[in-house]
């Protein structure tokens, strides 16, 4: 059974409940173990408190406060170096454990490289609809094992991955990515690049809790501008690019920067409110895209 260090970087999240759960079944499989959260120094100290005294009182597990923000690369880079064990498991910080054979997964498969557990979206917020719920829910078939296993670099997500030690400190995280999205779609790129296998199985942890709709279209902004600014790199590893692609094709970008121009700022505030459907927050990403400057 593999010894593994369960990695978890954190910006103002409270994640007790997902160390608790992990932790409790790591002992369970009585295999040498870790957990380590890194915060990225969170702005929120009742958060940093309530990790802090609530982390390390648990029997392996330790809560790491970093002083200056860095980025989800960086971070995720400064725990594969702190880690101690051969296999690494990163989670983000906001995932749920759905399942009690979780780590025993894991722990038990047979591969030596790279594993992507995969994400599921279970929430009763379908009754109040969020957008994110609502993007994240459409999404969801993407995400299915027999789906991720078609384009297996390209659907690559760092939400839930176990990786071996020797491996994720040979082929990091790029730090240039120090704002929001894309760092993972690199780092897929990079593991095809040097022959890595990545298997993608079933072994979801869920997302269940949903930011409000002006906090999504900031975020999303956010990682369309790491995008662009990355576009070069990421070019047949986004479906954002490959879109945009088949749109030149058929001479259309003009008039979605055109209608951007004049119609984007109604389109963001009308998303904001939850009243734009999901084909009109695609249409205003594309043209926040091209609005962009290279």
């Amino acid at each position: 059974m593999k010894q593994f260090s369960i990695l978890i970087p954190t910006y103002n999240d409270v994640c007790t409940t997902l160390v608790q759960a992990l932790q409790r079944q790591a002992e369970k499989l009585g295999t040498d173990y870790e957990i380590l959260v890194a915060d990225d120094a969170s702005t929120q100290q009742d958060v940093v408190d309530q990790n802090r005294s609530i982390i390390n009182a648990l029997p392996q597990c330790r809560y790491i406060e970093r002083k200056q923000n860095v980025g989800r690369a960086h971070i995720r880079n400064f725990l594969a170096r702190e880690s101690q064990y051969d296999y690494l498991i990163f989670i983000d910080a906001d995932m749920i454990v759905p399942y009690d054979d979780y780590l025993k997964n894991y722990a038990e498969n047979e591969c030596n490289t790279v594993i992507d557990g995969g994400v599921i979206i279970r929430s009763d917020w379908a009754a109040k609809p969020t957008l994110r719920y609502r993007y994240e829910k459409q999404a969801e078939q993407a995400h299915t094992v027999k789906e991720r296993q078609q384009h297996p670099y390209q659907h690559f997500h760092t939400a839930n991955f176990m990786v071996a030690r020797h491996i994720m400190l040979a082929h990091p995280f790029d730090e240039r990515f120090t704002h929001y999205g894309y760092e993972d779609v690199l780092f897929g790129k990079q593991l095809q690049q040097h022959g890595i296998h990545i298997a993608h199985i079933d072994n979801p942890l869920s997302f269940e809790v949903f930011e409000d709709n002006a906090s999504f279209i900031s975020k999303t902004e956010e990682g369309l501008r790491t995008l662009r600014q990355f576009q070069t790199e990421l070019d047949g590893y986004s479906n954002m690019l490959a879109g945009i692609k088949r749109l030149q094709k058929y001479k259309l970008l003009p008039v979605i920067r055109g209608w951007h121009r004049l119609f984007g700022a109604f389109e963001r505030k009308f998303l904001a409110r939850g009243c734009g459907s999901l084909r009109l927050f695609t249409l205003y990403r594309v043209g926040y895209f091209l609005s962009l400057r290279p």
